[in-house]
């Protein structure tokens, strides 16, 4: 579920208007104690209008036990007063409705349903129906599957429907706005959006590296076909992990923003630092989060530096190093039970876990750039301006300079500002060799001038 442009599709108003009037009839009838039927009076209506809610439900074809179910978790966002106002009008009416079930908000005061409120509202006392509601909450309902709703656990030693019925705040967006936000960068939501406008003929890899990201590619263009036309998915792992290995600058993130931008999906990269907690369990539950938006959306998840917490374990002196290595094990876990694109990027090889390693669906290399690679880099990276004879020779007077690519860039952009601010109107070799020592200097090397 990508972002939605709201102003390019319908507004979902409509739709809601009418579906909070099935369910404003459903209690109104189960109030009055009338016996309702999913193929009675009250059937599922909603309109064709094009709206994120309309193509939903024609997409998904709820029965009506499951579009009631999915109205009663959106209602207290989408309209908070619908559930407490009805339920308040059949109470002065009829007396109490232990039945109802239902928690208050204590700072809105809002009527949140639970699952007793479904069942109530569609079975009434009929067992075998409270258990079909109960059943909507399995782990293999779609609701679940697909991360629309589910039930909270209910406190120890109470009714197994008492939980409330909880919406995913994404799914609660594209079904009232028209549009899914992203979750602000948080200890529970450690990730940030990356993308480029540049494309892959902008990347400069040797030919092996390139056909394995072609692979790879390929992958994600074609997984789904492989699931479901060729029949695949009960035979193969879930998702797909590659390991980027190589120098800082060589193109490992550049390479996973243009695996997103050539597959359509957005690209998280993962700050380890904010995942790790000093709180015992902490860990998990900022992963949890994540890895379950991920999966609702279909993200690439790019794992930057990721010795820093998938390299080797520790062996076990105390308790911190045994909270540790739990906390690698969980992560592991949750990156082999991935369904998506899970990267990982490494400087070193050697420092990634060896018995993770075995289990990488793809492990490429990003070279430092030869000679001839750094000449078509900064090709590309240096400004097209001054003659084309004049920029040739400087790009072969440069290209000796072992930089990695992403080097290349920032000496590119320290002489276009050195000649801007110079009034001129193209770089000379005096300032691209200031760019080199500058960017040499940041990694600790000697700058030796090669005229």
């Amino acid at each position: 579920m990508n972002r939605i442009d709201p102003t390019a599709r319908a507004s979902n108003a409509a739709n809601l208007g009418a579906a909070f009037g099935v369910l404003t009839r459903l209690i109104r009838s189960r109030f009055g104690g009338e016996d309702i039927a999913p193929d009675g009076a009250i059937s599922l209506s909603f309109f064709d209008d094009g709206s994120p809610l309309g193509d939903f439900i024609r997409d998904r074809r709820p029965s009506f036990t499951e579009y009631v179910v999915f109205l009663l978790a959106l209602a207290p966002h989408a309209k908070p007063t619908l559930l407490d106002a009805e339920i308040r009008a059949a109470l002065q009416k009829a007396g109490d409705f232990p039945e109802i079930g239902g928690h208050r908000d204590a700072e809105s005061r809002t009527f949140l349903p639970t699952g007793q409120t479904a069942a109530y509202l569609l079975a009434g006392n009929d067992l075998e129906g409270r258990f079909n509601v109960q059943r909507l909450f399995s782990p293999d309902h779609w609701f679940a599957r697909e991360g629309a709703l589910r039930l909270e656990p209910p406190k120890e030693g109470a009714p197994a429907l008492s939980g409330r019925i909880v919406m995913a705040r994404d799914w609660v967006e594209r079904m009232t706005l028209g549009a899914v936000d992203i979750p602000p960068f948080s200890a529970s939501f450690p990730a940030r959006r990356i993308e480029t406008a540049l494309d892959w003929d902008d990347l400069v890899l040797p030919e092996s590296a390139r056909a394995r990201l072609d692979e790879l590619l390929r992958w994600a263009t074609h997984r789904r076909a492989l699931e479901e036309d060729w029949g695949f998915g009960a035979r193969l792992r879930p998702g797909y992990r590659a390991l980027f290995h190589g120098a800082s600058g060589t193109g490992k993130t550049f390479a996973s923003t243009l695996l997103g931008k050539s597959t359509g999906r957005e690209v998280f990269r993962v700050d380890l630092s904010v995942v790790v907690s000093k709180y015992i369990g902490e860990t998990e539950k900022n992963l949890s989060s994540l890895f379950e938006a991920a999966h609702r959306r279909d993200w690439i998840l790019f794992f930057d530096e990721a010795d820093a917490l998938f390299g080797k374990r520790t062996s076990v002196k105390d308790s911190h190093d045994r909270y540790a290595n739990q906390e690698v094990s969980y992560l592991l876990q949750r990156v082999e039970e991935y369904d998506g694109l899970c990267i990982l990027a490494s400087n070193l090889r050697a420092n990634i876990d060896e018995a993770f390693l075995r289990r990488f669906n793809a492990i490429i290399r990003f070279p430092e750039p030869g000679p001839d690679e750094r000449a078509e880099i900064w090709r590309r990276a240096l400004p097209p301006r001054g003659d084309d004879g004049g920029r040739a020779e400087l790009i072969e007077a440069v290209k000796g300079y072992e930089l990695t690519g992403g080097g290349i860039v920032n000496v590119a952009q320290f002489a276009a500002i050195e000649a801007v601010a110079a009034g001129r109107r193209d770089v000379t070799l005096e300032d691209v060799e200031l760019g080199v020592r500058r960017e040499l200097e940041k990694e600790g090397k000697v700058f030796r001038s090669l005229r």
